[in-house]
């Protein structure tokens, strides 16, 4: 990949973008199980697990009302621009939480959530990018770039998250200290994104903008046949995948006692996975089965491996299921976006990609709550919920998607 490409800049500016998610994920589970943490000891262990799901679900809330608008706004205005903003929110709240840790300010948290989560639509951003400058049959391919990026970022970010939250190693580290350190890395990704992002967006649209462009595109895109199946696909996916991985980390705390390193370690390891998957079996695939056919096996595969989670009575056998997750939804993610891409008109790419990103936020806002709520009865519900919404998405591909094509335009 030439530094003078366009997918360079991209691709690094998803991997700085990916790390610094990573970094939060070993997190955000200690401090809010932890009897130390940012809740008093006296509080219950039903109460703690709610309350960290509340926290998570804000985010994607946020985001299912912050995406579209950006990306209908990129349409408009150009990926850059755009790119911009969000990464400049990214920052601020980076910042807010870190403090917010420090002062044991709950609200504090939820109001950085909720400015990260608005403003966080960078990779809807980065995907309609691709898209810009992606032929028709090489979308599957470049996609997979970003899930490279992020298998990436889950590689080294929850490692690194896991050891500066750590204070027996270094007596100055803290949970704070991974946040700050995600802010830093905002700040490298927005100076990139100046100094080496050269506009993609060719065909100018002006989609009308307001907090219910989430809702009206997402009526219109329902609208049509292929449309409407593939995002209740993404959204039953994306349901069922987050009941796993946000609440996969309490599973681990509650059953197994890890710490965070043990913790980032485990994740680091998925993204080690994800990255060779999406670097190099989800190109290769590409080459030779279009991404209708890959799916039809892959979200089935995803569905009985994360069920597969259950089994494990010692952590070992994590590291040998761990692969045909990785496998699994590497190949799913990146071919299910380039469904969606090709069923909309170039002018539209901001905009469905958009519609996209606020399907799977607010698929990725519903399960912390209710994981939170039912890991309370039952530690491992959350990821048996996870297993039948996946396998009633391949369900819903297998019965429901024709080869008929309509495509989608601006609204």
């Amino acid at each position: 990949m030439n530094a003078k490409n366009p997918l360079f800049t991209i691709f690094f500016t998803a991997l700085i973008d990916m790390l610094g998610i990573g970094i939060v994920i070993p997190v955000l589970g200690h401090l809010f199980m932890d009897a130390n943490g940012i809740l008093p000891g006296e509080y219950a262990l039903s109460f703690r697990t709610l309350m960290l799901g509340i926290l998570i679900s804000v985010y994607p809330l946020a985001q299912f009302f912050g995406a579209p608008i950006l990306g209908a706004l990129s349409d408009r205005y150009g990926r850059k621009k755009i790119l911009l903003i969000s990464l400049f929110g990214t920052f601020i709240g980076y910042v807010l939480f870190a403090y917010g840790i420090l002062t044991r300010n709950i609200t504090l948290l939820f109001a950085s959530r909720i400015l990260d989560g608005f403003t966080g639509g960078n990779i809807s951003t980065i995907m309609s990018a691709i898209a810009d400058i992606s032929k028709h049959e090489e979308k599957a391919k470049n996609f997979g770039l970003i899930g490279m990026a992020f298998g990436l970022g889950i590689i080294f970010g929850p490692v690194i998250g896991g050891f500066l939250a750590d204070n027996t190693l270094v007596s100055w580290f803290n949970p704070s200290i991974p946040f700050f350190f995600a802010a830093l890395l905002s700040l490298i990704n927005f100076a990139l994104v100046i100094f080496n992002f050269d506009e993609t967006l060719k065909t100018v649209s002006h989609t009308e903008v307001s907090l219910l462009t989430g809702f009206k595109n997402i009526a219109k895109a329902m609208s049509m046949q292929n449309v409407r199946t593939m995002f209740i696909v993404v959204f039953l996916i994306t349901f069922g995948f987050n009941f796993y991985t946000q609440f996969f980390q309490v599973y681990l705390i509650e059953k197994f006692s890890f710490t965070q390193v043990q913790i980032g370690s485990l994740f680091g390891y998925m993204g080690i996975w994800i990255a060779l998957t999406q670097g190099f079996v989800t190109r290769a695939l590409s080459k030779v089965m279009k991404p209708e056919t890959v799916i039809k096996f892959s979200i089935l595969m995803l569905a009985i491996s994360v069920s597969l989670q259950l089994l494990p009575k010692v952590p070992f056998y994590f590291y040998v299921i761990i692969p045909f997750i990785a496998l699994s939804n590497g190949i799913t993610f990146p071919n299910t976006t380039a469904i969606i891409s090709n069923l909309a008109g170039k002018e539209s790419q901001g905009e469905i990609l958009g519609i996209n990103q606020s399907i799977q936020s607010l698929a990725m806002a519903i399960p912390p709550i209710i994981a939170g709520i039912i890991s309370g009865i039952f530690i491992g519900l959350p990821m048996i919920v996870a297993g039948i919404s996946i396998a009633a998405a391949w369900a819903v591909f297998i019965t429901m998607y024709s080869k008929k094509k309509e495509i989608f335009h601006e609204v």
